[in-house]
């Protein structure tokens, strides 16, 4: 079952172009500067990186995918243009992010319909978003989203200088889940970093998630020290850190499926060496207690290989009770750890089947020993001593 998860998890289709984004954390030291400021610095690091070889798209984005999960919590409330809540029923929740122009471009995620953010989508111009395809579908069903408004309905847009006023809806982008491993539909609002905040209110600077991402055709960590130097040059104390590909990031948040799988793997792998070990044992000794009765019937005319495979069924009996009793009480376990692990994944038939296989191909094995030893059996000796 690990093993099926975590190959199910590595396998998984994101939407991200995980292998040529190589993404930073850039946070602006926001102390003593306006919002329009930290914007103006995103604006010329990204126009001066864009100018480094084998570059080719720069982006600015609140967070970076699964490394910054739970960064919004569950996601804010909002609403759209015309929807009708039913009885009992609350308002959606999609998640909030600003990012440059660009931004979709520089991570592979396609806009489906309407267009991109562009420079002229500044603060004081009309309020617009791009919504992903299940908010697009979940608040306007069957109805064409661009064009239509959306509107923040969550008291916290309030404590982080965001309006609740309608944002008229310019593109639908493709669905990604930047906060789980298994994606989901994910319903996210997406602003324009030149519209974020609303209000010069120094509550709204945090906001800014300062995540670069940078798109290349090349080595991706071979990016890491110039752009760093370009940082540096603009501004010698801000900080350029935790710089890696989206496939990186990925494959150190599916680390602990990862060591889960190693460590369970290691511990079935001495569990079937004890079960090799011990259906040996209980043959070796049932060969040894039974010798008179070996003797006996090869005196009356019975086959040495008749033994040998009289031997042989008995482990492969042992075997056999052995994988019924195994996969009755694996099947439970299975069942109250899907309780708890929602990504855990039920093995198919054929893993099961192949595995009970090899359990039983390794109990005839270890009967091998026994039974040659039962075929071996001098006659005269064994009655003799009796």
């Amino acid at each position: 079952m690990l093993i099926k998860t975590l190959l199910t998890l590595q396998s998984t289709q994101t939407g991200f172009d995980l292998h040529r984004v190589l993404a930073m954390d850039m946070p602006v030291m926001s102390y003593g500067k306006t919002p329009d400021q930290i914007i103006n610095f995103y604006r010329d690091a990204i126009r001066r990186i864009k100018e480094l070889p084998g570059v080719d798209g720069v982006a600015e984005g609140t967070n970076v995918p699964w490394r910054d999960a739970g960064g919004f919590g569950q996601g804010f409330e909002f609403s759209g243009e015309g929807h009708v809540k039913g009885n009992h029923e609350e308002d959606l929740r999609a998640q909030f992010r600003a990012v440059s122009p660009g931004f979709f471009a520089a991570l592979g995620v396609p806009i489906v319909e309407g267009r991109d953010f562009n420079e002229d989508d500044r603060r004081g111009g009309e309020p617009i978003v791009i919504i992903s395809q299940s908010a697009a579908q979940r608040m306007f069903p069957g109805q064409d989203p661009l064009n239509r408004h959306i509107m923040w309905t969550d008291p916290v847009m309030d404590f982080i200088s965001m309006s609740k006023g309608p944002r008229r809806i310019v593109g639908v982008a493709a669905d990604v889940d930047d906060e789980h491993i298994v994606p989901g539909a994910a319903l996210t609002i997406y602003h324009p970093f030149g519209q974020v905040p609303d209000t010069l209110s120094d509550n709204g600077v945090s906001i800014f998630g300062g995540r670069l991402f940078v798109h290349t055709r090349i080595d991706p960590y071979a990016l890491v020290t110039p752009v760093t130097r370009i940082v540096r040059e603009m501004s010698v104390d801000q900080p350029v850190e935790h710089a890696a590909t989206l496939q990186d990031i990925r494959a150190e948040v599916l680390t602990p499926d990862r060591l889960n799988t190693i460590v369970f793997g290691g511990f079935a792998a001495v569990a079937l060496a004890i079960a090799v070990v011990g259906v040996a044992g209980v043959l070796a000794f049932s060969v040894s207690a039974r010798a008179r009765e070996f003797g006996i019937r090869l005196a009356v005319g019975s086959q040495r290989r008749h033994l040998v495979t009289r031997v042989l069924a008995e482990g492969a009996v042992i075997a056999g009770a052995g994988v019924i009793a195994g996969a009755a009480v694996g099947f439970m376990l299975a069942r109250l750890a899907g309780r708890f692990f929602a990504e855990l994944k039920m093995p198919g038939a054929l893993p099961v089947v192949v595995s009970a296989l090899v359990l039983m191909a390794v109990a005839v094995v270890a009967s091998v020993l026994p039974a040659a030893r039962a075929a071996r059996v001098d006659v005269m000796q064994v009655l003799r001593s009796e």
